[in-house]
């Protein structure tokens, strides 16, 4: 019992929300999460289900049950997600200390900055942001047109159906975090499986451990690459400029960040935006603007705040007692925070239950797709580049493209961190 607890703790310590998905044929379908922590990760389609939306009416900021020896809290209000968020004084996102107490090797923690708090997050982020400004991240911009405009020509050699999942939406992002990264596109197909696997908890409970190993391993292997012959990605410029200060061990987490931070997310996008845009003639001919105009970026905006891909931010451990909006969180409590849930608040504006790309967002608060506060998703900017030039170019090209099975009939991810679809069979003409 013992060593299972230790193991159950290892998992939340990596992918911060663990369950374990029906196994066999038929079975109960238990999960590790209690059902009034799990309605933030289920969903009726795009659509978060009326649960979490009625939790959110009624009682925004709620204790929803002892999880692992402790008090869990859910929050699902606008305003109380954005107050948990910003308070980086009085939460901790640090999994160090989860790790140590399951007695597990330090190379279970993940790192970079998604599982660290100040002074490391602060020092890794600086070396960190330059990459991420829009003057370096300009420089992406042709070769993920390039990139775009190529799995587009192999998808239009297919007379049959095609899995957009896998022919585009997986595709583009691997290919681009390669770019960004400074290593071979080799590497794609093996980055799309880590990712996945990064997110996948359909299995076993080891699996994941084993996942990220995997990916840390992989990852380990391309810094030791850079340090001996540092490129001109990102990699390379973090040995060039900052070798002495910055180990191996943190190059490959940061690494890591970003592989797990912008590959199945933005590959979640790409499909279930993709869903969304057929299911309205309206909203599909604004998607095939000009990449970069206002009616794109609009409509970019629109869907990461509606369909809200990672649900959930990372869990937070209370480091003091706090009040949130009149509710007192004590020492030690988990706090989640559902991001879909807040992306739908009527704070957000009529309609914000809806997808509506006609809306104006400066007339209403900003989504929180990305998160806020500290943790706020440092390669955001890079995400919105990649949807403003796959979308118009997708719909541009294949004009008439639709499902090829019934929309009932998608195979949306359940009980999922980041909200996806398991495979997109379309008609592209």
């Amino acid at each position: 019992m013992r060593n299972f607890r230790s193991l159950v703790t290892a998992q939340l310590a990596r992918i911060y929300l663990a369950r374990v998905r029906r196994r066999g044929g038929g079975g109960s379908g238990e999960t590790l999460l209690p059902d009034s922590l799990s309605m933030a990760l289920r969903r009726d389609g795009l659509e978060p289900v009326a649960d979490l939306d009625r939790e959110r009416e009624d009682a925004p900021v709620v204790r929803a049950a002892r999880w692992f020896g402790v008090s869990a809290w859910l929050v699902t209000g606008y305003d109380e997600v954005k107050a948990v968020l910003a308070a980086a004084g009085a939460v901790s996102n640090d999994y160090s200390r989860l790790v140590e107490r399951a007695g597990l090797d330090a190379g279970t923690n993940p790192g970079g900055l998604g599982f660290s708090d100040p002074p490391d997050h602060t020092r890794l982020r600086r070396l960190l942001t330059p990459e991420f400004t829009m003057r370096r991240l300009g420089r992406l911009a042709p070769r993920i047109q390039e990139i775009v405009e190529g799995q587009l020509d192999a998808m239009a050699e297919h007379t049959g159906p095609v899995d957009l999942m896998r022919a585009f939406a997986l595709p583009v992002p691997a290919l681009t975090i390669c770019e960004l990264l400074g290593v071979p596109h080799a590497n794609s197909p093996e980055f799309q499986r880590l990712s996945v696997a990064h997110f996948d908890v359909s299995g076993e409970p080891d699996d994941v451990l084993r996942a990220a190993s995997t990916s840390l391993s992989h990852l380990m292997h391309l810094v030791r690459e850079q340090r001996e012959s540092p490129g001109d990605g990102l990699l390379g410029t973090l040995v060039r400029e900052h070798g002495d200060e910055i180990s191996d061990r943190e190059l490959a987490g940061l690494a890591d960040g970003v592989l797990t931070g912008g590959l199945e997310t933005t590959a979640s996008m790409l499909a279930l935006g993709t869903v969304a845009l057929l299911s309205n003639p309206v909203h599909l001919r604004l998607s095939q603007g000009e990449a970069g105009g206002p009616e794109v970026d609009r409509l970019v905006e629109e869907l990461l705040r509606y369909l809200s891909v990672v649900q959930v931010a990372f869990p937070r451990f209370v480091r003091h007692d706090i009040d949130i909006c009149g509710v007192t969180m004590k020492k030690g409590d988990v706090v989640v925070c559902s991001l879909s849930g807040a992306n739908r608040d009527h704070s957000l504006g009529s309609g914000a239950q809806g997808f509506d790309p006609t809306r104006r967002a400066s007339a209403h608060p900003s989504h929180l797709a990305f998160g806020h506060g500290i943790h706020r998703c440092i390669g955001a900017e890079l995400a919105r580049m990649e949807l403003r030039i796959a979308y118009p170019a997708l719909l541009r090209r294949f004009p008439a493209m639709r499902l090829a099975i019934e929309p009932h009939d998608i195979r949306f991810r359940k009980l999922s961190i980041v909200y996806g679809v398991e495979a997109l069979p379309v008609f592209l003409r």
